[in-house]
């Protein structure tokens, strides 16, 4: 019976860390589907640098989407690795999903906090929050996993 508890209990984390995954997913696609229905970042560009002109509003917003695509991709890199290697059953898997966490919480704050030269901050404050999205779901796989052992 307590390996059947056992096996239940590190499944939990597991399910979390899908959670995530679909979460990051969800953070890394929202941009663009931002850029071609509400223009939320665009909005906000505009907001921040009233004299840009539009080439120089979709410049920054590709830039922006460049940024958080890329960090989308390896977030989805960070979860499948730390996933397979909770499902193999690697030691180190505790700590790469606390490194992980550790590096998605200060890209989050910053994606909160880091202002632009305009005074404003750089990321949509929207968009800034949907980083930190995935993060939640992490702690509490960690959090489970750490005491599931």
């Amino acid at each position: 019976m307590t390996t059947l508890q056992h096996r239940s209990r590190n499944r939990t984390p597991l399910a979390l860390m899908y959670i995530g995954a679909g979460l990051t997913v969800i953070a890394a696609l929202f941009p663009f589907i931002d850029q071609s229905t509400t223009k939320v970042l665009a909005d906000h560009v505009h907001a921040s640098y009233p004299t840009y002109r539009p080439g120089a509003i979709d410049a920054a917003v590709t830039a922006y989407l460049a940024i958080l695509s890329t960090i989308g991709v390896l977030g989805l890199f960070g979860w499948l690795g730390t996933i397979w290697a909770a499902r193999v059953g690697k030691r180190w898997a505790p700590w790469l999903a606390i490194g992980l966490l550790a590096t998605a919480t200060c890209i989050a704050i910053a994606a909160l906090t880091v202002q632009d030269t305009s005074g404003d901050v750089g990321l949509a404050p929207l968009l800034g929050w949907l980083q930190v999205l995935p993060c939640i779901p992490g702690l509490a796989a960690v959090a489970l996993w750490r005491r599931a052992r």
